[in-house]
Protein backbone atom coordinates (compact mmCIF):
# COMPACT_ATOMS: atom_id res chain seq x y z
CA UNK A 1 0.00 0.00 0.00
CA UNK A 2 1.31 3.61 -1.18
CA UNK A 3 1.56 5.89 1.42
CA UNK A 4 -0.21 9.25 0.82
CA UNK A 5 2.86 12.16 0.62
CA UNK A 6 2.08 15.15 2.93
CA UNK A 7 0.68 18.52 1.74
CA UNK A 8 3.47 20.92 0.98
CA UNK A 9 3.23 23.51 4.01
CA UNK A 10 3.05 27.15 2.68
CA UNK A 11 3.41 29.39 5.49
CA UNK A 12 2.45 33.27 5.52
CA UNK A 13 3.95 35.01 8.22
CA UNK A 14 2.94 38.87 8.35
CA UNK A 15 2.70 42.09 10.51
CA UNK A 16 -0.83 42.16 10.68
CA UNK A 17 -0.96 46.34 11.14
CA UNK A 18 -2.93 48.02 8.69
CA UNK A 19 -4.03 46.51 5.54
CA UNK A 20 -1.96 43.47 5.26
CA UNK A 21 -4.28 41.05 7.07
CA UNK A 22 -6.67 41.59 4.42
CA UNK A 23 -3.98 40.50 1.56
CA UNK A 24 -3.28 37.50 3.83
CA UNK A 25 -6.35 36.34 3.64
CA UNK A 26 -6.74 36.25 -0.05
CA UNK A 27 -2.54 34.77 -0.33
CA UNK A 28 -4.30 31.79 1.86
CA UNK A 29 -6.74 31.71 -0.86
CA UNK A 30 -4.77 31.17 -2.90
CA UNK A 31 -2.41 28.32 -1.85
CA UNK A 32 -5.73 26.64 -1.05
CA UNK A 33 -6.33 26.29 -4.79
CA UNK A 34 -3.22 24.26 -5.04
CA UNK A 35 -3.93 20.71 -5.09
CA UNK A 36 -1.35 19.27 -2.74
CA UNK A 37 -0.51 22.56 -0.81
CA UNK A 38 -1.51 23.43 2.51
CA UNK A 39 -2.06 27.39 3.67
CA UNK A 40 -0.35 27.97 7.15
CA UNK A 41 -1.08 31.18 8.60
CA UNK A 42 1.08 32.57 11.54
CA UNK A 43 0.43 36.81 11.94
CA UNK A 44 3.63 37.61 13.24
CA UNK A 45 2.25 37.61 17.28
CA UNK A 46 1.70 33.85 17.05
CA UNK A 47 4.71 33.34 14.33
CA UNK A 48 8.11 31.36 16.05
CA UNK A 49 11.32 30.17 14.58
CA UNK A 50 10.54 26.85 14.22
CA UNK A 51 7.42 27.82 11.90
CA UNK A 52 10.24 28.19 9.24
CA UNK A 53 11.94 24.90 9.89
CA UNK A 54 9.03 22.67 8.93
CA UNK A 55 7.35 24.90 6.61
CA UNK A 56 8.11 24.41 2.56
CA UNK A 57 7.64 27.95 1.18
CA UNK A 58 7.40 30.87 2.85
CA UNK A 59 5.43 34.34 1.78
CA UNK A 60 6.11 37.18 4.02
CA UNK A 61 4.07 40.15 3.82
CA UNK A 62 4.56 43.86 5.52
CA UNK A 63 2.48 46.54 6.03
CA UNK A 64 4.75 49.59 3.79
CA UNK A 65 6.47 52.00 6.19
CA UNK A 66 8.52 52.90 3.58
CA UNK A 67 10.40 49.68 4.18
CA UNK A 68 9.01 46.85 6.20
CA UNK A 69 7.90 47.82 9.64
CA UNK A 70 10.50 47.45 12.49
CA UNK A 71 8.67 44.61 14.59
CA UNK A 72 9.16 42.24 11.33
CA UNK A 73 12.60 43.22 10.43
CA UNK A 74 13.21 42.45 14.78
CA UNK A 75 11.68 38.98 14.19
CA UNK A 76 13.63 38.33 11.00
CA UNK A 77 16.50 39.39 12.71
CA UNK A 78 16.13 36.83 15.10
CA UNK A 79 16.68 33.76 12.08
CA UNK A 80 19.97 34.64 11.87
CA UNK A 81 21.16 31.49 13.26
CA UNK A 82 19.23 29.95 10.40
CA UNK A 83 21.03 31.81 7.69
CA UNK A 84 24.66 30.92 8.86
CA UNK A 85 22.86 26.63 8.72
CA UNK A 86 21.13 27.18 5.90
CA UNK A 87 18.85 25.29 7.07
CA UNK A 88 15.96 27.24 4.92
CA UNK A 89 17.79 27.37 1.82
CA UNK A 90 15.79 25.40 -1.18
CA UNK A 91 12.41 26.96 0.30
CA UNK A 92 10.31 28.56 -1.63
CA UNK A 93 9.44 32.73 -0.87
CA UNK A 94 7.48 35.56 -1.91
CA UNK A 95 5.79 38.72 -0.68
CA UNK A 96 3.49 40.88 -0.35
CA UNK A 97 2.58 44.29 1.49
CA UNK A 98 0.03 46.72 1.43
CA UNK A 99 0.36 51.08 2.10
CA UNK A 100 -1.76 53.95 2.13
CA UNK A 101 -0.15 55.22 -1.09
CA UNK A 102 0.95 53.96 -4.28
CA UNK A 103 4.16 56.42 -4.42
CA UNK A 104 4.82 55.80 -0.55
CA UNK A 105 7.83 53.15 -1.17
CA UNK A 106 5.61 49.58 -1.68
CA UNK A 107 8.40 48.25 -4.29
CA UNK A 108 10.82 49.29 -1.48
CA UNK A 109 8.88 46.97 1.11
CA UNK A 110 8.99 44.55 -1.50
CA UNK A 111 12.40 44.94 -2.03
CA UNK A 112 13.61 44.47 1.59
CA UNK A 113 11.50 41.50 1.97
CA UNK A 114 13.21 39.99 -1.14
CA UNK A 115 16.73 40.29 -0.12
CA UNK A 116 16.19 38.80 3.16
CA UNK A 117 14.41 35.53 1.42
CA UNK A 118 17.12 35.70 -1.04
CA UNK A 119 19.65 36.01 1.80
CA UNK A 120 18.21 32.32 3.34
CA UNK A 121 18.56 30.86 0.05
CA UNK A 122 14.78 30.66 -0.60
CA UNK A 123 13.54 30.46 -4.31
CA UNK A 124 11.75 33.59 -5.02
CA UNK A 125 8.40 33.64 -6.94
CA UNK A 126 7.35 36.94 -7.79
CA UNK A 127 4.38 37.81 -10.12
CA UNK A 128 4.57 38.20 -13.91
CA UNK A 129 3.57 41.17 -16.21
CA UNK A 130 0.01 40.99 -16.64
CA UNK A 131 -2.66 44.23 -17.18
CA UNK A 132 -3.38 44.08 -13.63
CA UNK A 133 -0.66 45.30 -12.51
CA UNK A 134 -1.16 48.69 -14.16
CA UNK A 135 -3.40 48.93 -11.21
CA UNK A 136 -2.58 46.56 -8.73
CA UNK A 137 0.99 44.42 -7.99
CA UNK A 138 4.85 44.53 -8.47
CA UNK A 139 6.92 41.63 -10.24
CA UNK A 140 8.34 41.14 -6.77
CA UNK A 141 4.79 40.78 -5.44
CA UNK A 142 0.93 41.48 -4.58
CA UNK A 143 0.09 45.26 -3.03
CA UNK A 144 -2.56 47.18 -2.13
CA UNK A 145 -2.84 51.05 -2.30
CA UNK A 146 -5.60 52.32 0.29
CA UNK A 147 -8.38 50.29 0.77
CA UNK A 148 -7.86 46.58 -0.52
CA UNK A 149 -10.00 46.38 -3.52
CA UNK A 150 -10.87 43.54 -5.34
CA UNK A 151 -7.89 43.57 -7.84
CA UNK A 152 -5.69 43.69 -5.19
CA UNK A 153 -6.86 40.63 -3.29
CA UNK A 154 -7.03 38.75 -6.66
CA UNK A 155 -3.12 39.71 -7.23
CA UNK A 156 -2.62 38.42 -3.64
CA UNK A 157 -4.05 35.02 -4.47
CA UNK A 158 -2.18 34.76 -7.75
CA UNK A 159 0.88 35.50 -5.80
CA UNK A 160 0.23 32.34 -3.49
CA UNK A 161 -0.95 29.97 -6.13
CA UNK A 162 2.05 30.49 -8.12
CA UNK A 163 3.94 29.98 -4.93
CA UNK A 164 2.35 26.84 -3.81
CA UNK A 165 2.38 25.78 -7.16
CA UNK A 166 5.91 26.00 -7.30
CA UNK A 167 6.66 24.30 -4.16
CA UNK A 168 4.52 21.66 -5.10
CA UNK A 169 6.60 20.88 -8.04
CA UNK A 170 9.86 21.75 -5.91
CA UNK A 171 8.45 18.56 -3.12
CA UNK A 172 7.87 15.93 -5.70
CA UNK A 173 12.12 16.13 -6.57
CA UNK A 174 12.77 16.76 -3.42
CA UNK A 175 14.83 14.32 -1.33
CA UNK A 176 13.08 12.51 1.52
CA UNK A 177 15.37 13.38 4.09
CA UNK A 178 15.22 17.57 4.95
CA UNK A 179 18.57 18.97 5.67
CA UNK A 180 20.48 22.38 5.02
CA UNK A 181 23.17 23.17 2.39
CA UNK A 182 26.54 21.68 3.18
CA UNK A 183 29.03 24.30 2.36
CA UNK A 184 31.73 22.00 2.01
CA UNK A 185 29.66 20.41 -1.55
Amino acid sequence: MSEQPRPIRVLVIYDSRGETRELARAVLAGIGEVAGAEPWERPLEEAQKEDLLVCDALILGSPNWSGITGKLKDWLDHTGDLWETGELAGKVGGCFTAGWSRSGGTEATLLQLLHLLLAHGLVFVGLPWSETMRESGSYYGATAHGEVRAVDRAQARALGRRVAEVAVRLGKERPSQAGGVDSRA
